[in-house]
């Protein structure tokens, strides 16, 4: 029988991208990202209220894929090597089908090396809004062309698109797929209640 050993993780933990990949292997029940500069991050489980919106989330956006055919949806235990060479795991990720298809089922198979065109991040109450903020900017930064930061505490999403400032606005608004995920829309209220 095995036995259950906790870890722990200096915070302050750095490493390769290979020596990453491996900790990734061995632990594969931890959410990990690895940023730019090698910091290794260990993301704790969800709760279950925020574990559920994150679930709706990507349910709608995975439902409007299915109609389009146009990409891949991912949810947030999948992680992607950006060309800064960060290896980040976005809440909910979209890539479109051309991109996808340029990669080699290796590339697939591992932390695939693209930034998605679309990305979700969810903030939940463990969660410091700066270090999130600066994570979707990053996005922008290794070709993300829209993101959405959603924040139920305040019921307000901030929209992240290339060379503008980021768009906050409230659940009451629909969102827009705009034409990075033409044709879809997203009422935040059906997913977080009407308040």
């Amino acid at each position: 029988m095995n036995a259950v050993i906790p870890i722990q993780i200096p915070p302050t933990l750095r490493c390769t991208e290979a020596q990453f990949t491996e900790l990734a292997k061995y632990n594969p029940d931890l959410r990990w990202e690895l940023t730019a500069q090698g910091e290794v991050i260990v993301m704790p489980p969800t709760g279950s209220e925020t574990g559920n919106y994150n679930l709706g989330l990507g349910t709608d956006i995975e439902l409007w894929n299915r109609q389009q055919k146009a990409g891949k949806t991912f949810d947030s235990s999948t992680g992607f090597k950006l060309p800064n060479g960060a290896i980040r795991s976005p809440d909910v990720a979209w890539i479109a089908q051309a991109r996808w298809e340029q990669l080699s089922p290796e590339q697939r198979r591992t932390f695939a090396p693209i930034c998605p065109d679309f990305v979700l991040e969810l903030v939940s109450p463990a969660d410091d809004l700066a270090t999130l903020k600066a994570k979707m900017q990053e996005y922008l930064e290794n070709g993300c062309r829209l993101g959405w930061l959603v924040n139920p505490e305040t019921r307000s999403v901030t929209i992240y698109r290339p060379n503008v400032p980021p768009e906050t606005v409230t659940f009451d608004v629909v969102l827009s797929g705009e034409e990075v995920l033409p044709g879809l829309t997203l009422d935040l209220r059906h997913i977080f209640g009407n308040g």
